[in-house]
């Protein structure tokens, strides 16, 4: 039991959360979490969701920008990367306008609404 507690507070400290709130209501949230390996050390992977009554609103841009500014501020990272549905239109760009560039596409690996769709990996490289 105590290996599993170290493993979940070393978690802890490898994941970085933001939750956007308004009017008491979660209307967004994402993580940047850097693994523990010291060959991954310099990589970060974000992951963002917004509600879709807040998309294009600035919800999303706050929530990133608060994570890449913990990634090169406090985590002095290299790269940060991330998954995308190819077919999100609106957080790819988002993502772009922050720097990231699509490194390839990964052909039916995401599975929503009972269909398979393609997802495209991104990332912004800061060396």
């Amino acid at each position: 039991m105590e290996q599993v507690e170290r493993r979940i507070a070393k978690a802890a400290q490898e994941t970085t959360w933001i939750v956007a709130e308004l009017d008491d209501k979660v209307v967004g949230h994402g993580s940047l979490v850097v693994q523990g390996s010291p060959r991954r050390s310099h990589i970060g992977e974000i992951n963002i969701g917004v509600d879709d009554a807040f998309v294009g609103k600035g919800v999303g841009s706050a929530i990133l920008g608060a994570l890449l500014d913990v990634a090169d501020n406090w985590r002095a990272l290299k790269r940060v990367e991330l998954t995308v549905y190819a077919d999100n239109e609106p957080a790819i760009r988002l993502y772009t306008s922050h720097g990231f560039e699509v490194e390839g596409r990964h052909v039916k690996a995401g599975f929503t609404d009972g269909q398979y769709h393609d997802l495209l990996s991104m990332a912004r490289l800061r060396f």
